[in-house]
C-alpha cells in the first residue's frame, strides 16, 4: 500500500482536505482508506448501547457488524498507544492511505497551512512534508499548492506515490 500524509496545526484545514482529497482521489478509481490520529480521548460507541457496554464490563475488543458495515474497537486499557505502522497493518488492502496527522512520523506528506492561525510552518524543519497547501503565498523550497486547489494536490500526491 503506497501511503501519503496531510499534516498541520489544529485548524489549519487537514480534514476539510482529507475529505476532499478521498472525494476526488476516489473518483479517479483509486481505492483509498484512511488513518486519523487523535490526540484526545474519542469514543465511536455510545452509552448505553449493548457494545458500550461490552467495552465498559471489560472487552478487550468489541466487533459491531451490520450488513452495511462493521467497526472494530480495541481497548488499550494500558497498553501504549500503537505504532503507524502497526496500525497500518490492521488494514485491507488499498491503492493509496491517507493519514491524517502523525506530524513525526517518517512518511512523506503535504502541509495544510493557515495563515490566520499563527502557527508556524512545520515544513521549515521537516524534510518529510514535501509539499505545503496554504490559504496565503509562500516562499518555500518545495511547492506550494492554493489549500482549495484539490486537483492539483491530488494529482501531486499521486505522483509522488507513483498513481
Amino acid at each position: 500500500m503506497r501511503l501519503y500524509g496531510v499534516t498541520g496545526w489544529k485548524n489549519a484545514g487537514k480534514t476539510g482536505l482529507m475529505e476532499r482529497l478521498v472525494s476526488e482521489i476516489t473518483e479517479r478509481g483509486i481505492r483509498v482508506s484512511t488513518v486519523k490520529h487523535a490526540h484526545h480521548t474519542f469514543d465511536v460507541d455510545h452509552a448505553g448501547k449493548d457494545s458500550h457496554r461490552h467495552r465498559v464490563a471489560g472487552a478487550t475488543e468489541v466487533l459491531l457488524a451490520s450488513r452495511n458495515r462493521f467497526a472494530l474497537m480495541h481497548e488499550l486499557r494500558d497498553e501504549e498507544e500503537p505504532s503507524l505502522t502497526v496500525l497500518l497493518d490492521k488494514l485491507a488492502p488499498v491503492d493509496l492511505v491517507l493519514v491524517e496527522g502523525y506530524k513525526r512520523d517518517s512518511h512523506p506528506k503535504i502541509e495544510a497551512f493557515r495563515a490566520e492561525t499563527g502557527n508556524p510552518l512545520i515544513a521549515k524543519g521537516d524534510p518529510t512534508i514535501r509539499a505545503v497547501a496554504s490559504d496565503s503565498p509562500l516562499d518555500l523550497d518545495r511547492p506550494v499548492f492554493d489549500l482549495d486547489d484539490t486537483v492539483a494536490i491530488a494529482d501531486f500526491i499521486l505522483a509522488e506515490v507513483g498513481l
